[in-house]
């Protein structure tokens, strides 16, 4: 009777200890994971690039471990849900066999884009990404931003890489909405803007997965946990400044220019975070220079959702791909 006692309390401790392994490790594995696909199977390296200045500031990029080929480079920009990996993993390997893929994480996320300056404007934002591309010696590219990373996209075409950027791509962003718009939209939340879009608890995380996908996954709370001790707690209070300067003056340009540069702008039907008339304002902002695509049955959350329209639409609008998805005429 002992023994069995002795048995069943080993059991125990055993699987809670598996309990415990599992929730500190589930995420930073995946991680660690996406870190040796890009490294093993796309020949994707991690370079950080300091700035000139006094500010120390530095951007974590990924990019092609050799760029000696034909193929045009590609800038991606993430958004405020998660950093460079977690934002294109579902990008990654299609768009890599098309495009050298430079991947930064924009100053304040991940680990290792840090900045001492004050500044935390959209401008700021496109004006480090543009002199790191300088840095690395790629003199005109291709732009895709979603979300918050649209703003800084469209920001670098108008304003801090004018001449650089050749093509644009704005995804599911708020551009052509004024900051007053902006504003009225975040007091629609229940909560202050920085806590939902920077949640510290596994309900706010689901909560933010439920607004940003048409259909969002079900996970366990301790996977959330995991998820949010590796991508809201470094830096959180430079992001939530991030956030306040957004809702206060938006992309930093009043009124908001026209582009030269060719514009695709791709809008989920189902966005619960920025309603698609937006896209449609934006659309008829830029006139006949820019073509809107509407994706059926996905949220905010598109590259994710729709990865494989959104692929095919960017591919092909890049690439003027005669084999790519026929666009549709969206007017409104």
């Amino acid at each position: 009777m002992k023994q069995q006692s002795t048995l069943f309390a080993m059991l125990s401790l055993s699987l809670l200890l598996l309990r415990l392994l599992l929730r500190l490790r589930l995420a930073a594995f995946r991680d660690a994971a996406l870190t040796l696909h890009l490294l093993a199977r796309l020949r994707i390296r991690p370079v950080t690039v300091r700035l000139p200045g006094p500010d120390g500031t530095t951007l974590r990029f990924w990019c092609p471990a050799s760029a000696t080929t034909t193929k045009p480079p590609l800038l991606l920009l993430h958004g405020f849900g998660g950093d460079a990996k977690w934002t294109w993993l579902h990008n990654f390997a299609a768009l890599s066999r098309s495009f050298h893929l430079y991947v930064p994480d924009l100053v304040f996320f991940g680990s290792h884009s840090r900045s001492a300056s004050p500044l935390r404007s959209v401008a700021f934002q496109a004006r480090c990404v543009a002199d790191a591309m300088r840095l690395l010696g790629v003199p005109r590219y291709h732009v895709v931003g979603i979300s918050y990373g649209g703003f800084v996209a469209y920001r670098m075409a108008a304003v801090e890489a004018r001449d650089s950027v050749d093509r644009l791509v704005v995804m599911t962003s708020a551009v052509a909405a004024t900051a007053r718009e902006i504003s009225a939209l975040a007091a629609r939340e229940e909560m202050a803007v920085e806590d939902a879009l920077l949640p510290d608890t596994a309900a706010g995380l689901r909560r933010l997965v439920s607004r940003s996908m048409h259909r969002p996954p079900r996970l366990p709370d301790f996977v959330l946990h995991d998820f949010i001790q590796l991508m809201f707690v470094d830096q959180r209070k430079e992001r939530s400044e991030l956030l306040r300067e957004l809702l206060k003056t938006g992309a930093g340009i009043d009124p908001l220019p026209v582009l030269t540069q060719r514009t695709l702008v791709l809008w989920g039907d189902k966005d619960q975070v920025f309603p698609v008339d937006l896209g449609y304002r934006l659309q008829r902002h830029l006139g006949d220079e820019c073509r809107l695509q509407i994706i059926k049955d996905a949220g905010h959350a598109l590259q994710l959702e729709g990865a494989g329209k959104v692929n095919g639409f960017i591919r092909s609008f890049l690439l003027d791909a005669p084999d790519g998805p026929e666009f549709g005429l969206a007017r409104k």
